[in-house]
């Protein structure tokens, strides 16, 4: 029987030395960091990072901010239940970010950031509570149907193809996390930092989630997940007057720029950087210039001025009410 191994990240603490908390979830430990006072920014990851891939924005925000970075069950420091048990779907990682944020009790609006599948999940929370969301960060993301005849990358659907090869590829020798590790970063990240990104997916059942998220992207109509990405993708324009960031990796093989256009299109009011010495882990290529950005983002847009203006919040009900 294959057996699950602990995590250990003794030896990266000082990358990431913040305190670990944990919320019963579903009977599962949901594991988040939750730094600093003031205003919640909640930072959602995709695949196959976790909370770590955010942690130089944590250390900044978090003398201003309440920072808070969840792991999606299956990520990170979170439990790893077994696919019987657990149903690695788009909605339930939605519910899970929805019972967190419940539970904490934050009562200021949220600005979320939000990257690769965290996009969907943060976009699709926002969906549910439009009244609750203050301003949008998102890097190398998407929350909407793919781009008219836009395919996935071949990697993603051999894959999702062949199942049983794929299975061994990622659960058993980590391609999947592995791969990222080269092909994701642009300038190419420091020993200390790889070891950080894959510290959790060290074992073959501690690799599911990595896994699942490819599995479950939304091609087909009869897909649930599908279907839930068609309903946010048919209502984003209930965020068109909230403020808007948006920083761009241009090294990307599954966000390039036909998803950075159409979020322009969708959103034409968005502050928009493109670096073009940056990929998919843009946090990681250009830290030293997105997390200034975003400082000075949330600076000129303080969420007391924006509640007047934002158009969204003065139909919260209405809102509310269509997507519970």
């Amino acid at each position: 029987m294959l057996k699950r191994k602990p995590i250990d990240i003794t030896g990266l603490r000082h990358l990431y030395p913040f305190q670990s908390h944990f919320m019963d979830i579903g009977g599962f430990n949901y594991h988040y960091v939750d730094e600093g006072r003031g205003e919640p920014v909640v930072l959602v990851h995709g695949n196959p990072t976790w909370s770590f891939y955010y942690r130089q924005l944590i250390q900044s925000l978090s003398g201003r901010y309440r920072t808070i970075a969840p792991d999606h069950i299956g990520c990170g420091l979170s439990d790893k239940p077994d696919g019987q048990i657990y149903d690695y779907k788009f909605k339930t990682r939605v519910d899970d970010l929805e019972v967190l944020i419940k539970n904490l009790k934050l009562k200021e609006k949220i600005t979320l950031v939000l990257h690769d599948w965290g996009g969907f999940i943060g976009m699709a929370y926002a969906l549910r509570h439009p009244e609750r969301i203050g301003r949008i960060v998102l890097m190398n993301t998407a929350a909407f149907l793919p781009p008219a005849g836009k395919p996935i990358p071949m990697t993603l659907q051999l894959i999702r193809i062949l199942k049983p090869l794929a299975t061994v590829a990622v659960q058993g020798f980590n391609l999947f996390a592995i791969g990222g590790l080269f092909k994701n970063s642009y300038k190419g990240l420091s020993k200390d930092v790889k070891a950080g990104l894959i510290a959790p997916y060290n074992c073959w059942k501690n690799r599911i989630a990595t896994l699942k998220f490819v599995q479950d992207i939304h091609l087909t109509d009869n897909n649930s997940s599908y279907r839930l990405v068609k309903k946010l993708d048919q209502n984003l324009e209930l965020f068109l007057n909230l403020p808007m960031l948006i920083c761009w990796g241009k090294h990307d093989f599954v966000f390039d720029d036909d998803y950075l256009a159409e979020w322009t299109r969708r959103f034409p009011s968005a502050e928009v950087h493109r670096f073009p010495n940056a990929g998919h882990y843009v946090l990681e290529d250009v830290p030293e210039q997105i997390v200034p950005l975003i400082n000075r983002f949330l600076d000129r847009h303080p969420l007391a001025a924006e509640t007047k203006d934002n158009k969204c919040g003065s139909r919260n009900a209405e809102c509310g009410k269509e997507n519970d």
